[in-house]
């Protein structure tokens, strides 16, 4: 843990000073993008807050790869540095949509493009968990595509959420957050030789460079993470889910404490859960209108909590709330009985719809 704990520190403070350093350098040089029209804010702020959020994931891999205990991810693995390439493809592919605004079929190959270089270099998806005997996908064309679609289906997720301030780096911190844990616990308490591993390496650098990055990004923020940001973020949290998605087939979540193997199938889609579920309904509301499903609109769930009457500050707690409900109630499965967990989950879910309400009741209740 305290080896973790200061990759994410590492990652925190460089990710913090190389945002300011981005911030100052997209200001002076105004290197802003037009304000659009389902924008929040009403003055030019510089998207570049990516490059500061990939320098405190480059320093603090780096820095893992000679350190104690966490150096022995990378022996004989290149997995980390093809992780590391993609995520250099998909900020470069970023940083030229933050400031040229790419065709939407450009920037979706320069998606597939990064995940291709991940599943190439070892991130691979070769298990499917399941109810049951898990599926192995022995086809190596077959494990490079699924891996590069589920990479691209994820860095759309986040990248479809960065609509508010704080919004997408504080739903990455609690979400990742929730995987270290539960990562964390399984590597700890099963019987290995080895504990390292690099999907709890990944989400703690994770949680570091969006706590470093958030405190520029919070309400009314100074510098947006902008598609380079939200893409890398989304390219590293699904790698960590497909490396910890890739250990059920070694037996590894079976030993720990009777540990459904489902369960790291299903963290990573809570830890995202308000991201895919935003994808989702804006694919199926755009093409519904005939419309491209990278066409931009304002119907994103933030918009819509702010449609209700809820403040930006209020839009992005509840979906903070949401995220962790969501993504610690699923990783408290491997602590609690399925029971107890359930019913906490379910209560908890029920305030929440009730303060997501709350607006629109009140309305309801003063013209009654």
């Amino acid at each position: 843990m305290i080896m973790y704990s200061l990759m994410a520190l590492t990652a925190m403070v460089v990710s913090y000073f190389a945002t300011w350093l981005a911030r100052s350098l997209g200001n002076r040089y105004e290197l802003f993008t037009p304000i659009r029209l389902r924008d929040q804010h009403t003055k030019p702020v510089p998207r570049l807050g990516g490059l500061g959020i990939f320098a405190g994931v480059l320093v603090a891999l780096l820095v893992a790869s000679q350190s104690f205990f966490v150096k022995d991810i990378f022996k004989g693995n290149a997995s980390p540095w093809g992780v590391l390439a993609g995520a250099a493809v998909i900020v470069l592919v970023g940083l030229l949509d933050d400031l040229i605004d790419l065709k939407w079929w450009i920037k979706l190959l320069g998606q597939f493009g990064a995940g291709l270089v991940v599943a190439v270099w070892g991130v691979r998806m070769t298990v499917i968990p399941f109810f049951g005997e898990p599926i192995h996908l022995t086809s190596y064309p077959l494990s490079v595509a699924v891996t590069a679609f589920l990479i691209a289906v994820t860095m759309n997720a986040l990248n479809f959420i960065d609509g508010l301030d704080g919004l997408a780096a504080g739903v990455s911190i609690i979400g990742g957050s929730a995987f270290f844990l539960m990562a964390y616990w399984v590597h700890r308490n099963a019987v290995l030789l080895d504990y390292s591993d690099l999907a709890t390496l990944l989400t703690a650098v994770i949680v570091g460079s969006c706590l470093g990055f958030l405190p520029h990004n919070w309400y009314p923020a100074r510098i947006f993470m902008g598609d380079s940001g939200a893409m890398l973020i989304g390219l590293l949290m699904a790698s960590a889910g497909i490396v910890a998605t890739g250990q059920v087939g070694s037996g590894l979540y079976e030993r720990v404490n009777g540990l459904p193997t489902v369960l790291p199938l299903l963290l990573p889609f809570m830890v995202m859960a308000v991201p895919l579920l935003d994808l989702i309904s804006a694919v199926v509301r755009r093409t519904a209108r005939g419309r491209s499903p990278w066409a931009a609109d304002r119907g994103h769930l933030h918009h819509k909590l702010l449609d209700l009457g809820h403040s930006d500050r209020s839009a992005v707690l509840l979906m903070y709330a949401w995220t962790a409900v969501l993504a610690y109630g699923c990783a408290a499965m491997a602590f609690f009985p399925w029971g107890t967990v359930v019913t906490v989950v379910l209560i908890l879910c029920a305030i929440l719809t009730a303060m997501t309400l709350k607006p629109r009741l009140a309305r309801s209740a003063d013209d009654s």
